[in-house]
């Protein structure tokens, strides 16, 4: 057994702000309000170990680097489900999937069944998104930290098949790509859905070699991805932030 503290790493604070989607959050006002206000949305997946309040303050720190993230951006943290964790000897703790490496590298053994159910999870969230609020998949962007960073790749990309339409972007921090030897991406998610990978040259969890790996498969099967590494381990830092800022900016908001 190997005996692991949870990813809680982040840059960010944080708050007691509610992150959950819930009817309080999707009021008849929001309901109502018409994407051609701009109104989009930025679902973000925490790490190992965590819950959505370690990531919930990027709905102040966004903004705060780029005002247009701000009143017309609706900001997501679901809370992965608690799991018994098979490298912990099965101890419990809140996570998307098990893991069965340590640490995690390219050739990490993949929980599918898990990861597919992640998946479902974030679907169900954007369907309720675009139910309630009226927010189109095509106005939000899918993000995470860590395992939440692999299930928003794998969310984006891998299961974003026909008939379903394409997010507006991809955040990956510290994440890596799962699910490898069955990875398609279809013609219209490849244009449509651009990528940002952050992730630290120093990582001892989520190995770097993973970013490169990621990468390279991703931009081979026609994804646009901008990668950046920084001086750190498995957390985030600021220029990481600002540019993630500016990449969602980007794609929720192209011609401001």
């Amino acid at each position: 057994m190997i005996s692991i503290k949870p990813l809680l790493f982040s840059a960010v604070i944080a708050t007691s702000r509610s992150t959950f989607l819930s009817a309080a959050a999707m009021s008849t006002s929001a309901t109502n309000q018409s994407c051609s206000n701009g109104k989009s949305a930025v679902v973000f997946l925490h790490g190992l170990g965590d819950t959505p309040a370690g990531w919930s303050s990027l709905q102040f720190q966004l903004p705060s680097i780029r005002k247009n993230l701000g009143e017309d951006v609706h900001y997501v943290f679901p809370p992965a489900p608690t799991i018994g964790l098979t490298i912990n000897g099965g101890m419990e703790m809140s996570g998307w999937f098990d893991l069965f490496d340590w640490p995690i590298g390219i050739s990490a053994k993949d929980d599918r069944d898990g990861k597919l159910a992640a998946v479902q999870q974030i679907e169900k969230t954007v369907e309720k998104l675009e139910k309630e609020m009226g927010i189109p998949p095509s106005r939000v962007v899918v993000g995470g930290f860590s395992q939440g960073g692999a299930v928003a790749l794998l969310a984006a990309y891998h299961r974003r098949q026909e008939g379903k339409s394409p997010f507006a972007g991809c955040v990956c921090l510290s994440g890596w790509l799962t699910l490898k030897d069955d990875l398609t991406v279809t013609e219209e998610v490849a244009k449509a859905t651009p990528l940002y990978w952050g992730h630290g040259k120093r990582d001892d969890k989520v190995l770097f070699e993973q970013q490169a790996h990621g990468v390279e498969k991703l931009r081979s099967l026609g994804v646009d991805v901008t990668d950046q590494s920084f001086p750190m381990g498995h957390e985030s830092h600021p220029q990481e932030m600002e540019a993630m800022a500016e990449f969602v900016e980007k794609v929720l908001f192209p011609s401001k």
